[in-house]
């Protein structure tokens, strides 16, 4: 009787903890935001502090691309803008000369009157003037529109050789090489000395602080999940040995698929789920790839 009573209670323990281990909604792997690096620019790679497990924070410098030919192109830009400035026009001097004329010519006009009304003059002598001033004022308004035109196109240049400048700047701040995110390097594809190129990796980096539980449930377990919701996440460090985090619904796949080999569900029978993502916080213990288990919490 006793014996047949110390099997029953081990049974009963045996199956409530297996029970206890089955205890979660879904399951998956834990995942989180990976950026790849690629080069801005073509030259030779200076240099690349962005070792495998170092962590950098978002806009620090970790490398340099060659940058002497784009800061002689600079530099060039700068002179010729220099030669642009130099062959603008000063109208007001240009034009003082022709102004001097006009305004010598009308005090003739009216000494000439003058001696007319003196009986000193002809007519003629006045329509000369007349007619010379009409010269000349045809002549300021001829050399002014020249001007014009001239500092318009030289200013048409100087804007061109600006726009040029502000490129060559924007491809030389495209040599210094910034992280784009705080996190961790998680893989380097190239070292310093190596010829980059436009678009080429140079290593990839991701928020090991912010993960989030990639998981899977049936169409029935929708109604317990919404965005917001609060979770709790079960790393799984193997041995049977799990670690427990606060965790917040923040992603539901709008349609549903196949359930994936890897992927263990509440119901074996489903053949269709919703991905689903939990935020958590990463204390150092949860590496990418690790399985993770979640209970959602019911409202």
């Amino acid at each position: 009787m006793k014996t047949i009573s110390f099997l029953f209670v081990l049974y009963a323990f045996l199956f409530s903890s297996c029970r206890s281990e089955q205890n979660f909604d879904a399951t998956g792997t834990f995942e989180t935001t990976e950026i790849i690096v690629s080069s801005e620019s073509n030259g030779k790679l200076f240099y690349l502090n962005a070792e495998e497990g170092n962590r950098l924070k978002r806009g620090e410098e970790v490398g340099l691309v060659d940058t002497i030919q784009l800061y002689l192109k600079k530099l060039q830009l700068e002179a010729s803008m220099k030669s642009v400035d130099k062959q603008r026009p000063d109208i007001r001097k240009q034009i003082a000369a022709t102004k001097a004329q006009i305004a010598t010519a009308q005090k003739e006009r009216t000494r000439t009157q003058n001696l007319i009304q003196a009986n000193a003059a002809n007519r003629k002598q006045l329509d000369d003037w007349d007619s010379q001033i009409a010269v000349l004022n045809r002549q300021l308004e001829a050399q002014i529109s020249s001007l014009e035109n001239n500092t318009a196109s030289l200013n048409e240049q100087s804007s061109s050789v600006a726009i040029q400048i502000a490129q060559t700047e924007d491809l030389l701040k495209k040599c210094h090489i910034l992280s784009p995110i705080d996190g961790t390097v998680l893989v380097k594809y190239t070292e310093p000395g190596e010829v980059t190129s436009i678009g080429k990796p140079l290593f990839k980096i991701g928020d090991m602080e912010h993960l989030y539980l990639r998981a899977y449930v049936t169409s029935e377990q929708l109604a317990q999940v919404r965005l917001g919701g609060k979770a709790t996440v079960y790393a799984d460090f193997g041995d049977k040995k799990r670690k427990e985090y606060s965790g917040t619904v923040t992603w539901i796949a709008d349609e549903a698929e196949f359930t994936p080999k890897t992927i263990l569900t509440d119901d074996e029978r489903a053949n269709q789920v919703y991905a689903v993502k939990i935020a958590v916080r990463n204390d150092g213990a949860i590496k990418l790839g690790m399985y993770g288990e979640v209970v959602f919490h019911k409202e």
